[in-house]
Parts: C-alpha cells; structure tokens; sequence
C-alpha cells in the first residue's frame, strides 16, 4: 500500500501563489506516475497535472502556463507551484499516484488540502 500526505493549502488572493506537496509512503518503489486532481464544489473532481518517473507531464488546459508540478524520484515526493491563482482554482486539491504511466495517476489518493482564492 502506499499513502499520501499533502500540504500547503490555504487562503490566498487572486493573482497570487501557493505551493502545494505530497511525500509518499509505504511500497512507494512501485510508484510510477504521480499527480494532483482537485475538486470544486457541485464539480466533478479533474486532474489538474501529472508527471511520471521519466519526467513527462501533462496539464489541465486550465492551469497551463501557471501551473508548474515537480518531483522528487528518490524520495516520491510531488510539488505543484501555482501562479496567477484565479476564483475558479478554489478547490480541494488531492495528490495521487500510480504504478502505472499510462493513463492517469489514480490508485492512490491523499486526504486532500483547500486551496481558496478569494477576490
């Protein structure tokens, strides 16, 4: 099993900055594709980015441009710097990971950090 422990939300005004992470625990050698969702509310919960072992990413077209994630492969750690937040960024944010590169990041699931952008 592997378990995920976010940090970093929080309140922050438009047009500002947080920076959310995720360190893994438990059978985290088998990891190989980590990635945050998040999930507004009345919405349905979306990826919001991922990054795989290798280095690949891939981004909401949402949060493209001022959302940048990170990892650290030794330790299975996972980062999300966001830029520029927007109203519609206010979310319950969840860092995920995954066995598997193809596909989303989805077998395993934090408890979820707020983030909430306020005008």
């Amino acid at each position: 099993q592997v378990q995920l422990m976010e940090s970093g939300g929080g309140l922050v005004r438009a047009g500002g900055s947080l920076r959310l992470s995720c360190v893994a625990s438990g059978k985290i050698f088998s990891i190989q594709n980590m990635g945050w969702f998040r999930q507004a509310p009345g919405k349905q919960r979306e990826i919001v980015a991922s990054i795989t072992s290798g280095g690949t990413t891939h981004y909401a077209s949402s949060v493209k441009g001022r959302f940048t994630i990170s990892s650290d492969n030794a330790v299975k750690s996972v980062t999300l710097e966001m830029n520029d937040l927007k109203l519609e960024d206010t979310a319950v944010y969840y860092c995920t990971a995954d066995p598997s590169i193809v596909g989303l990041p989805d077998d395993y699931w934090g408890q979820g950090t707020q983030v909430t952008v306020s005008s």
